[in-house]
């Protein structure tokens, strides 16, 4: 889809369909939708009259134009009240509006600039908002699908804007808008994919045409180096499948500097099978996803190095199957991570911790990173606590998960503070080894935020559990079913915030 503003009228537009905003309760009518309402000789007015438009977040009521206006179709687009407007209601109800107008078949799409100038929002920010929103609310993953779609893809939306000096914001703001979004969209790609195409060697050449594409520094270390390095974590893991493992690492270097200002860090199973602590059959083909905080590391790392903050970051990315095989990691077998301390494994269905260990020790040890932030689909505890709306968050530094929620807050990706008590380490007590890699049924997903807070020594770090939030079981806003790409925005909201607080 083609994004880009216009100058004009939106009473001139002669696409498909024109989408107008309108906010609970407003009376009388203002702006934009008073202009196309005298137009249509107060249609819109008659519905909200008869209580069929009541501008509810996300409601859109599409009207005919009868040769009234040059587009043939009108868009109501309800935001909610009008105090409560925020970026990302603009985002879900600009979504939600393309969705509907795709199957509409309207191919051109003219917009006003929804939200802007309502409850703070900011012109620049507001077309980002609609970028987002038109270029994630659309997204389909046909690859392997062989019929035709049913619907055509919108191939133009365009923000028509009658004030010419307002434009250049408006264009800086789908600028961003796209490269986030894309971002986002070829995450949902790698997690979309079944395992049989997206394998830790894939990843890894995914890795090497991104390093290409946006000039990043680029290392793939391979089974002997992983040994030499003393990556028990990963190799246990790994010594059940065919596969080989990958360890994957990106850098972006934003400034003159050896100093790693931050670590993304992203757990990489391209599928997990629970290994020999298997599975139920029933939905282990959604386990193909299981590498989703890889994948969003690694595209964020891409839509970063397009923005070009003054800051060194880079993504590491574990990455293997975890299968059955006469070769497998067992049940009670002992391992060592690369920090040097030793795992007895409980469950080899908790292995996501395991390769984690050793991606966390490279990132405080060998890169030396001032801050990590990693993210994995690591627990079904976390997604009983928070289901599929909230991000559960764990750290051991207060000030850089209250950047991360502001991030996540910004992207419109929900983030939850989730307790770290020490008590809860009593759990992970194992009476072989250093640590247990399973703390029993009670706080699941904090007994395994403990575990890896084992591997980052004092460094400043926050721990997301997208294990609710990584998939999508229907189109919801923005989200469209499956793979989310949560939380590529937020990593990329962070990095830049940063980057402007120096």
């Amino acid at each position: 889809m083609e994004i880009k503003v216009i100058a004009g009228n939106i009473l001139e537009s002669k696409s498909n369909v024109i989408m107008v905003s309108y906010f609970e309760e407003m009376k009388p009518l203002e702006g934009d939708i008073s202009a196309v309402d005298k137009a249509l000789d107060g249609a819109i007015w008659q519905l909200i009259e008869k209580g069929e438009i009541k501008g509810k977040a996300c409601e859109v009521t599409v009207i005919y134009t009868l040769g009234k206006l040059p587009s043939m179709r009108v868009a109501v687009v309800g935001l909610g009240k009008k105090a409560e407007v925020t970026t990302d209601k603009v985002r879900n109800a600009v979504a939600t509006a393309c969705r509907l107008m795709q199957k509409k078949n309207a191919d051109t799409v003219d917009t006003v600039t929804q939200g802007a100038g309502i409850a703070g929002i900011g012109i620049e920010d507001a077309a980002q908002a609609i970028t987002e929103g038109a270029l994630l609310g659309t997204y389909t993953f046909r690859k392997h699908i062989t019929r035709e779609p049913e619907y055509k893809e919108i191939k133009q939306l365009s923000i028509v804007e009658p004030d010419k000096s307002r434009i250049p914001a408006q264009e800086r703001g789908c600028h961003k808008g796209r490269l986030i979004a894309e971002a986002t969209n070829i995450t949902r790609d790698m997690v979309n994919e079944p395992a049989n195409f997206m394998t830790p060697t894939d990843m890894a050449e995914m890795a090497k045409k991104l390093a290409q594409t946006y000039a990043l520094e680029v290392t793939i270390i391979d089974r002997e180096q992983m040994k030499e390095m003393g990556m028990g974590g990963l190799l246990g893991v790994s010594q059940g499948s065919q596969q080989p493992p990958k360890f994957i690492v990106l850098k972006y270097r934003g400034k003159d500097s050896d100093e790693l200002d931050i670590a993304l860090v992203g757990k990489g199973i391209t599928f997990d099978s629970g290994g020999i602590s298997i599975k139920p059959s029933e939905k282990m083909d959604e386990m193909k996803g299981d590498m989703a905080g890889g994948a969003s590391v690694m595209l964020a790392l891409s839509a970063i190095a397009q923005l070009k903050p003054k800051l060194n970051v880079a993504a590491v990315v574990p990455t293997t199957e975890n299968l059955p095989s006469g070769t497998a990691l067992k049940p009670g077998d002992i391992l060592t991570a690369m920090n040097g301390k030793t795992m007895e494994i409980i469950s080899t269905d908790a292995e996501g911790r395991l390769i984690l260990a050793d991606a966390l020790s490279y990132a405080t040890r060998k890169l030396k990173a001032k801050a990590i932030v990693d993210a994995a689909t690591l627990t079904g505890a976390c997604r009983v606590a928070l289901g599929d709306i909230c991000t559960g968050a764990f750290t051991n530094n207060q000030e850089l998960v209250d950047k991360v929620v502001a991030a996540g807050k910004e992207a419109g990706e929900c983030i939850w503070q989730m307790p770290m008590n020490e008590e809860y380490k009593e759990q992970n007590k194992s009476d072989v080894a250093d640590i247990k890699n399973v703390g029993g049924r009670g706080a699941g997903a904090i007994t395994a935020a403990l575990f890896l807070g084992e591997f980052v020594d004092s460094t400043p770090w926050v721990h997301l559990d997208i294990a609710g939030t990584g998939m999508a079981e229907k189109d919801r806003g923005y989200l469209v079913k499956g793979a989310t790409g949560v939380p590529v925005r937020t990593f990329v909201n962070l990095v830049m915030s940063m980057a402007k607080q120096g």
